[in-house]
């Protein structure tokens, strides 16, 4: 007991002086605000990671970086989002990694289809070695990746049938992101892809102009697609990693102390969300089926996954040696 006594005063008086210290980093430091921007809405897992980072970055910095968020595509979709970053009219987001795909092309190699078992082993890659040299990729384009936040594993829904294998398919109009990747897949699983940006796919949606679209459970719940949508398969086709993301000329105009805090805040964050998700999609698969969305959990995995061998021979090559040190690493 007086050991843990003793442990216990030992932490106090530890974290108390790297209280101070960072207190003392941030004495003679301007205050700055920041806007981070996502498209999604305030039930979704892109805000719950924005909010925890706002939360942890000015109790870090002693309020001198200060977090505005802008939910809801306020400041725009996603690729003009980072765009504005790279030019400086937006400081910093929360984005779907299939956009930042665009900017930095080895990116989308976490995206292709069934590639990771687990949310876990995606983890692992992407808070690893192979994770980080990728976001340092970005400064390439004029950006600063933080950390790896999460859209999740992808799932399909539609208004039009049950769907349990590839033919259930065939004629589907089906939105995906505007990602070539994404677009090759479901034109292998036998669906019209039409890429667009999710602002407008909700809009198709509820006209009917397209039939589905593909997204994960706390996505589906989050903006009641119920509403529109009778139909979902857990297809787990996709896990889709979502990037904290800055512009450098905001990055470059921060002292390192900030930029310090900002990385691990992410970090951080983003190990949030994927806690949240994972805690809340029982509940959300639970509400959709009770507001009447019929779901198939066990589709036929094996038919999907051999569809979609042709998207592998296109793309295998095409993202260096990112594919077999990503599988090596799973496969340890």
């Amino acid at each position: 007991m007086k050991n843990f006594a003793r442990n216990t005063l030992a932490l106090g008086i530890s974290l108390a002086l790297a209280s101070a210290a960072n207190a003392a980093d941030f004495a003679d430091m301007d205050p700055v605000t920041l806007r981070l921007a996502h498209v999604v809405n305030e039930q979704d897992g892109f805000h719950i990671a924005a909010t925890k980072f706002e939360e942890l970055v000015e109790e870090r910095t002693e309020g001198k970086v200060n977090i505005e968020i802008y939910p809801n595509a306020s400041l725009g979709d996603e690729r003009t989002l980072l765009e504005g970053m790279q030019i400086g009219t937006v400081d910093m987001g929360v984005i779907t990694n299939g956009p930042v795909a665009n900017f930095v092309e080895e990116m989308a190699v976490f995206e292709l289809p069934f590639l990771f078992p687990s949310p876990e082993a995606a983890y692992g890659v992407l808070d690893g070695p192979i994770g980080q040299e990728l976001l340092d990729k970005l400064s390439d384009v004029n950006l600063k990746g933080l950390a790896y936040a999460e859209r999740g594993f992808r799932n399909l829904t539609n208004s039009e049938r049950a769907v349990n294998s590839p033919e259930d398919l065939d004629g589907l109009r089906i939105r995906v992101m505007e990602n070539p990747v994404y677009t090759d897949t479901f034109r292998e699983l036998g669906a019209n892809a039409i890429p667009m940006a999710w602002t407008e796919a909700l809009t198709a949606m509820q006209q009917g102009t397209i039939d589905g679209q593909e997204n994960p459970v706390n996505v589906i719940h989050s903006f009641k697609l119920d509403e529109t949508q009778n139909y979902m398969t857990l297809s787990r086709h996709t896990y889709a990693p979502a990037i904290f993301v800055m512009g450098m000329p905001v990055w470059n105009q921060l002292p390192e102390q900030a930029q310090t805090v900002l990385k691990e805040a992410a970090q951080e964050a983003a190990e949030h969300e994927r806690q949240v998700n994972a805690d809340m999609e029982a509940d959300q698969l639970a509400a959709l089926r009770e507001a009447g969305m019929e779901i198939n959990e066990t589709p036929d995995m094996e038919a999907f996954q051999a569809a979609v061998a042709p998207v592998y021979e296109k793309y295998g090559e095409q993202f260096g040696d990112y594919l077999p040190r990503i599988r090596e690493a799973l496969n340890q």
